[in-house]
């Protein structure tokens, strides 16, 4: 069971050019460097192109990739790392109960093909066998719960999180799921309508692989899919999601029993260990959950003993026998994100360590790799960035008194954590043995999902991390009111102790700056200072944000991503504000940091040219096309060709660092431009 996010990530997704040449798993260095750019190309004509125009040229996508740039390159550069960790730890695990044997353990079961091969099917021949024998609704909502702890959501997603309203306590929390496919657009929308007929190829696949005859098979693929798609209807859209407020439905438990009568929530709650005593719920999205009570009692038991199997297979396929693991890949990876061939099989391995005990490979990661230097500077550079918005706080000329004393009042409380928990997570409990790779995903998964079920009414731990050590990426928790940077991203071309610091405002800064923003975009400024959902804005002043927020959403809006394929400017208004923000912030704590110094040219450009470029550099991507499609439709970060350039035509500085005047193809008009923070 994965938790609900409660975080905005700085994301791992953008696009540039469109090259889509089958090359070799590459091995880049991810670093800033004037050499990637194209001098050739006038900046005040299509800047992309000339701070990245020379990486572009010759880059392409490995063959095992949906996209490839700068976090593609950097997360590269920390498998290999992580595979000497791994291989290592599985070289010699030490003391039984370790962090290493745990992680050396789980890594060598991962690799251990020919027992996962063996095995085919057999590891979730008892769960498949429990659902076979379900004769009520209620007796198969507990199989649903023992999937939830270890394997997939049918049904519906469930988890225990920070109360939006009451931030200092886990609450139980019902949104929408039981979806294979990746949004509610997937299951109508024609420009998806491939997707579609591979969808339920894939079911009529995955069923024969599962000892269906062939006929049964596309039967029961059919089935299946309606039936997912009957579950669509009543979904919201990414965008829709988005809304903090409107996704915020609590109500006693007994009201949602008594409201979806023919969803058993009681047992299927207690079922996942639950303390006693729970009396209330949060429901995401209500019409979602009328629409499968509506479907529990409209359609007979067989056809929902159909779904939770299938539904079961396609959460365990990537830990089962190659020909499973293959077809899961085939559609997921292929038809959905246009991947031609999968990672190597340590890549993969590795990862799933990473995904299941995180903080144990995080702990050897950090030892290696993560000095006490780094986490100084970090700290270092968030102080400039905090100076800067909080001098902003203090003087925005549209924000009100009484609103900017709250606001700055939020900020106050603001902290940042860099590189990894104080506090490391124990898994003592947690048996992880060789030869046993799918049991070892079972009680990892079960293990965490249990500990946050048991948290429930808990006062919530503020400390706690959402991403592991490794990671590259960064977010912002609106109700702890906490930047985190994982020591996977501190590193070049985001953080780079050895350039000036032009560069690592432009990248690791700007990125700073995009977190702290998060706290303020149009999701993030309805939490308070104590991190609850609650309008503390007065009326003219939320009025005038949402207006200066209206120039992003068209900005956006009118970029393409794909010929005939528009961003979505309220899907990705959070992020962009974000980027928009972040970048403004960072500019203006180089300015300061270059005040009494003597400016000095490097490789030919200012401080102020560098910092822009380093920030288009951090964003240079190449996306697939069904990648591309699958990104637009679902993701609230626009990709990252636009990223690149997108925030920066809104500030003056940029246009002064370049010359860039009215009428060059760069220029956005004054009037059109978007001031926020």
């Amino acid at each position: 069971m994965k938790p609900f996010p409660v975080s905005c990530s700085v994301a791992l997704v953008c696009l540039a050019f469109q090259a889509l040449g089958a090359a070799p798993a590459a091995s880049a260095d991810p670093a800033f460097s004037a050499l990637k750019m194209d001098r050739s190309v006038d900046p005040r004509v299509d800047f992309q192109k000339f701070a990245a125009g020379g990486w572009y040229a010759t880059a392409q996508i490995p063959t095992d990739k949906a996209r490839w740039g700068t976090f593609g390159e950097l997360e590269e550069r920390n498998l290999a790392q992580l595979r000497a960790i791994v291989e290592d730890a599985a070289a010699t695990p030490g003391a039984a109960g370790s962090v290493r044997q745990k992680v050396g353990d789980f890594y060598a079961s991962a690799l251990d093909t020919a027992v996962i091969d063996r095995l085919g099917i057999e590891p979730i021949r008892p769960m498949l066998a429990a659902i076979a024998a379900s004769t009520t609704r209620e007796e198969l909502f507990l199989v649903a719960a023992d999937m939830h702890l270890a394997l997939g959501n049918p049904f519906l997603a469930v988890a225990s999180s920070p109360d939006a309203k009451q931030s200092d306590r886990y609450a139980l929390s019902l949104r929408q799921g039981g979806l294979s496919l990746p949004s509610k657009d997937y299951y109508f929308a024609e420009k998806f309508a491939r997707e579609r007929r591979e969808f339920a190829d894939h079911i009529a696949r995955v069923l024969v692989l599962a000892g269906d005859a062939p006929a049964e098979a596309a039967k029961s693929a059919t089935m299946i899919f309606g039936l997912e798609k009957a579950l669509a209807e009543n979904a919201k859209l990414p965008a829709d999601l988005r809304d903090r407020v409107a996704n915020y439905n609590k109500m006693t438990l007994a009201a949602a029993e008594a409201k979806y009568a023919a969803i058993p929530l009681r047992p299927f709650l207690t079922r996942l260990g639950l303390p006693a005593g729970i009396t209330e719920v949060i429901v995401g999205q209500p019409q979602f959950f009328t629409g499968l009570a509506q479907l529990l009692e409209s359609r007979p038991l067989a056809d929902w003993k159909l779904y939770t199997r299938w539904q079961l297979i396609r959460a365990s396929s990537a830990y089962l026998a190659a020909g499973f693991e293959q077809e899961s890949f085939r559609f997921f990876s292929t038809i959905l994100s246009g991947t031609p061939e999968q990672e190597p099989r340590w890549q993969r391995a590795t990862r799933i360590v990473d995904s299941h005990i995180g903080e144990a490979l995080g702990e050897l990661y950090v030892q290696r790799h993560f000095p006490p230097a780094a986490r100084a500077r970090m700290l270092e550079m968030v102080g400039h960035l905090r100076a800067v918005f909080q001098d902003r706080l203090a003087r925005l000329e549209w924000m009100s008194e009484p609103t900017r004393q709250k606001a700055l009042a939020k900020f106050a409380r603001f902290e940042p954590m860099i590189g990894h928990p104080d506090r490391w997570r124990d898994y003592s409990r947690v048996e992880i043995k060789r030869g046993d790779f799918f049991g070892n995903v079972v009680r990892a998964t079960r293990f965490d999902s249990l500990r946050r079920f048991a948290r429930t009414g808990q006062k919530v731990d503020a400390s706690e991390w959402s991403m592991s050590p490794p990671t590259v990426n960064a977010y912002y928790s609106s109700t702890t009111n906490r930047i985190v940077f994982p020591a996977g991203i501190l590193q070049p071309p985001f953080f780079d102790l050895t350039k000036d610091d032009a560069v690592n405002f432009g990248a690791i800064g700007a990125v700073i700056g995009h977190e702290i923003t998060h706290g303020f975009d149009d999701q993030g400024r309805r939490s308070d200072a104590d991190g609850n959902l609650v309008d503390w804005w007065l009326p003219e002043d939320a009025a005038k944000f949402k207006e200066r927020s209206l120039k992003l959403v068209e900005q956006f809006n009118r970029y393409e991503a794909l010929p005939g394929l528009a961003i979505n400017g309220q899907l990705t208004l959070g992020e962009n504000i974000g980027d928009l923000g972040g970048t403004s912030i960072a500019f203006e704590a180089l300015q300061r940091s270059l005040k009494g110094k003597p400016t000095t040219l490097i490789d030919g450009l200012t401080p102020q040219q560098r910092f822009f470029v380093a920030w288009a550099q951090s964003w240079r991507t190449l996306y697939r096309d069904d990648a591309m499609r699958r990104q637009v439709a679902t993701n609230s970060h626009s990709p990252g060709n636009f990223r690149a350039f997108g925030p920066l035509v809104n500030q003056q500085e940029f246009y002064d660092a370049f010359g860039i005047k009215e009428g060059d193809p760069m220029w956005r008009p004054p009037a059109e431009r978007a001031k926020i923070w």
